[in-house]
């Protein structure tokens, strides 16, 4: 344990046990080492990539408003057919930006026509176009949350955690010559350097809460199936000696939803190691079968790890380009990227549209998450900003225009939302991007292709 002066406790104090490391949410007896205020506490970003664009980014998807309300401006209105509907009871805290392009996503010359699948998540954080090569010369860009992470995240222990939910194990050329690794992360530290996206839950967990040992205790306590806490209990005592009852009640909340999160871990490692069948047979026995337990499991680790500081900026890719998956809990039988082609035919691009909403319930359920959650006296939602989008337009025919992009979030007073901004013809999304990233504190004249900021 350590302390500063007058028994405050320390900002990076760490419960510690044999395999474990469990960092502490911010409390009141850390404030004099930390914050006096809301105001004070830094800026979260999470960037989250949906692939295949949405329903509403094709011809009759637009007319019917199933992305772009019909109005712009702080006036408008979700219908309910909208993909976004489910998101409306944070639409004070949420910017639509419709009608931008992500051109470095298209083809530049002959031999790149149709690989539009495989360039598409290199592109969306950098807004650069990708290198065609299967060999080691990658070349992209650096991604927006990279730029993030090397500026505000180096405070924390994790300058920037990547997370992900498709596999990554297409080793070699992913198609038209393309290196997987274009299509595997949307994280691009430099740009020749992608980041790899974790997929299981149980690495995530690991890596935020089982960095007090070695892998060999970690694998030990798995083994002994006990919860991480039962390896922390003489640090939780003795830290609560020293702490008022509002700051004990906080450390038990947390603490309670460490274990839970573990406890789904374990019943999912159980289930998946029983030797029934799985509907992810390939998958590792962390990783659930369920669509939505999976995403879900993976925002609770990044409320978590906002909680303590762990890291300030995280990427999210949920799902990967050309995914046959299907997701029957949207209550549709066809897989994903068939669905996406849908012909321009109404009741296709409607069944899209179902499995589109089931997805972005899960995003609805992270911003309940984060809105619940408080660090210094102010949610983490009011302290954040979620980027949400796509790469991709009309799927249906491999389109990067009108791509969608949704803000989320107060960024602790830098983004105001309720507000629908349609641009103009033409517009690069880096220039939406380039608007955040100054609003966030940097201070750049462009970012990727874009041609200047976008009013929002």
């Amino acid at each position: 344990m350590h302390f500063v002066t007058r028994k405050k406790l320390d900002r990076r104090t760490f419960l510690r046990g044999a395999g474990a490391g469990i960092a502490l949410p911010l409390v009141d007896a850390m404030l004099p080492a930390f914050a006096t205020s809301g105001a004070e506490l830094p800026t979260r970003l999470v960037c989250i990539e949906e692939v295949h664009g949405l329903p509403g980014c094709s011809k009759w998807g637009i007319e019917q408003n199933l992305f772009a309300p019909a109005t712009t401006g702080r006036d408008f209105t979700l219908l309910p057919d909208n993909t976004l509907k489910v998101l409306e009871p944070w639409i004070d805290q949420m910017t639509i930006v419709s009608n931008t392009d992500v051109r470095m996503a298209e083809a530049a010359q002959p031999s790149e026509v149709g690989a539009d699948h495989f360039r598409s998540a290199a592109t969306f954080l950098t807004q650069s176009r990708p290198k065609q090569t299967q060999a080691s010369d990658l070349l992209c860009g650096t991604s927006l949350d990279q730029l993030q992470a090397q500026k505000f995240g180096q405070e924390s222990l994790m300058p920037s955690l990547q997370l992900g939910i498709e596999p990554t194990d297409n080793g070699g050329g992913c198609g038209y010559n393309y290196s997987c690794a274009y299509t595997d992360s949307i994280s691009w530290a430099s740009p020749t350097e992608p980041l790899p996206m974790i997929r299981n839950p149980r690495t995530a967990f690991d890596m935020l809460f089982g960095a007090g040992g070695t892998a060999a205790e970690r694998q030990q306590r798995r083994k002994m199936h006990s919860s991480i806490l039962d390896w922390v209990v003489a640090d939780v005592a003795s830290m609560k000696a020293d702490l008022g009852s509002a700051d004990i009640g906080r450390i038990d909340r947390y603490l309670e939803n460490v274990r839970e999160i573990e406890r789904r871990i374990q019943l999912v490692e159980q289930q998946n190691s029983s030797g029934e069948e799985r509907a992810l047979p390939g998958a590792p026995a962390g990783v659930p079968d369920s669509f939505s337990e999976h995403v879900r499991l993976m925002y609770d680790l990044q409320v978590l790890a906002f909680e303590t500081d762990m890291t300030r900026v995280i990427s999210f890719k949920t799902g990967r380009d050309a995914s046959n998956r299907t997701l029957p809990e949207s209550g549709s039988g066809k897989g994903f990227h068939p669905s996406s082609h849908h012909g321009d035919k109404v009741e296709s691009i409607q069944e899209f549209n179902t499995i589109c909403k089931y997805r972005m319930e899960q995003l609805a359920y992270f911003l309940q998450r984060m809105q619940d959650s408080t660090v210094g006296g102010e949610s983490l939602l009011d302290q954040s900003l979620i980027i949400w989008g796509s790469p991709m337009g009309d799927a249906n025919v491999h389109n990067h225009r009108r791509c969608p992009l949704v803000f989320l979030g107060g960024a602790n007073g830098a983004h105001r939302g309720g507000n629908h901004v349609a641009a103009s013809d033409g517009t690069p999304m880096a220039n939406a991007m380039l608007t955040m990233l100054n609003r966030l504190g940097h201070d750049l004249d462009a970012f990727g292709d874009s041609s200047g900021e976008l009013s929002l």
